[in-house]
C-alpha cells in the first residue's frame, strides 16, 4: 500500500502500512442505519468513546442523513447537531474528528470547533466547500456521485464504463478543487458505492480499484452495511457484517486507506487475524489464549471447543 501525508488542519494523517478505521457517529435520528442508537448528545459521545476504544483512528460525524426520502436540513441545524458533538469528541476524547456534509458554512463551522477533514459526499456540487478547506487548511474528500444531495438514483443504463466515469469525474473535482486553492497533498478520494449507483454498478467499481490508483491519492472506501451488500444476503442494514467483512477484506487488498465502517471493533478484530495470517504481524511464538477466554461462562452458552 503507497503511503501518504495529507495535511488537515494543523495535523498530519499519515496513511499507508494498514489501513486507518473510521468510525460512524450520526448526530441525525433519521440514519438509514444507526441513527436511532445515538440519538442524544451523551450517547453520540459515548458512541465515539466506543469506536476510539475499539480502535478508530478518526470520527466521522454527520448530521443530514442520506436517506432519500426526507427534505435537506437547514444549515443552522446542521451545524446544531454537529458542532457541540465534534467539540467534545476533540476536547474530552482527544479524537480526530471529520465531517460528512456538503455545505460550506457547516464544513466552516465543523473545522472551527475540531474538525480536520471534510467529507463530501455530493462530489463537490459546491465548489465554496473547497474555498473553506483551502482557508481553513481541513482536509478534502471527495466523492464520485452522478445525483445531487438527498436524490436516489438508479439508472442501469447511466454509464457507458462506469468505472471509467468514476475516474473521470474525481480527476475533475480534484481539477476544481485545487483550483480553489486546496493543495493536492491535502485530497483523499472515494469512489462512492451505492451513490448514484445500482447494485452491479457498485460491484463493477470495487473490481477495479486499480484504476482509482492513477489518480495518486488515498482511497477512502465506505463499504459498511451499504445496499450492494444488501442486495447480495438479502439482509438489512444491521445484519449485514458478514458481507461488510468481506468487502472490507476485498478493499484493503485493493489499496484502500481508509475504512469507513460502522462495527468498528469487528473490523479491527478481522485485520488483526487478516494479517497475522498474511504474514504482515509479528507474531510472538509465545502468544497463547487468556484462559479466561477459553469458554463461554456458564450462563452465556455452551463452552467453544
Amino acid at each position: 500500500m503507497r503511503s501518504f501525508e495529507v495535511p488537515a488542519a494543523g495535523r498530519t494523517l499519515r496513511l499507508g502500512g494498514r489501513p486507518w478505521l473510521m468510525g460512524v457517529v450520526n448526530a441525525s435520528p433519521e440514519s438509514f442505519s444507526d441513527g436511532a442508537q445515538v440519538g442524544t448528545a451523551d450517547a453520540q459521545l459515548a458512541h465515539a468513546a466506543q469506536l476510539l476504544a475499539e480502535g478508530a483512528d478518526i470520527i466521522d460525524v454527520g448530521g443530514e442523513s442520506a436517506i432519500t426520502n426526507r427534505e435537506p436540513l437547514p444549515v443552522s441545524e446542521e451545524i446544531d447537531r454537529v458542532v457541540p458533538v465534534i467539540e467534545r469528541i476533540t476536547r474530552e476524547l482527544g479524537g480526530l474528528v471529520s465531517v460528512d456534509t456538503y455545505k460550506p458554512e457547516v464544513a466552516e463551522a465543523a473545522v472551527a470547533a475540531g474538525a480536520v477533514l471534510v467529507n463530501d459526499v455530493s462530489g463537490l456540487r459546491d465548489p465554496a466547500l473547497a474555498d473553506v478547506c483551502a482557508k481553513t487548511g481541513a482536509a478534502l474528500l471527495l466523492m464520485h456521485t452522478r445525483a445531487a444531495p438527498k436524490q436516489r438514483l438508479q439508472d442501469t443504463g447511466l454509464y457507458h464504463d462506469v468505472t471509467q466515469d468514476v475516474v473521470g469525474f474525481l480527476a475533475d473535482r480534484m481539477r476544481v478543487a485545487m483550483e480553489r486553492g486546496v493543495p493536492r497533498e491535502a485530497l483523499i478520494l472515494d469512489p462512492g458505492p451505492d451513490f448514484a449507483k445500482t447494485p452491479s454498478q457498485t460491484i463493477e467499481v470495487l473490481r477495479h480499484l486499480n484504476d482509482l490508483h492513477a489518480l495518486g491519492r488515498p482511497l477512502l472506501m465506505a463499504v459498511s452495511r451499504k445496499d450492494f451488500i444488501g442486495a447480495l444476503t438479502g439482509r438489512r442494514p444491521n445484519q449485514r457484517l458478514a458481507g461488510t467483512l468481506a468487502a472490507v477484506g476485498y478493499c484493503v487488498d485493493g489499496g484502500g486507506h481508509i475504512l469507513r465502517v460502522h462495527d468498528v471493533g469487528a473490523v479491527r478484530e478481522y485485520l488483526v487475524v487478516r494479517a497475522a495470517l498474511r504474514g504482515e504481524l509479528a507474531v510472538d511464538p509465545g502468544v497463547a489464549l487468556d484462559e479466561s477466554l477459553r469458554h463461554e461462562r456458564p450462563n452465556a452458552g455452551a463452552a467453544a471447543e
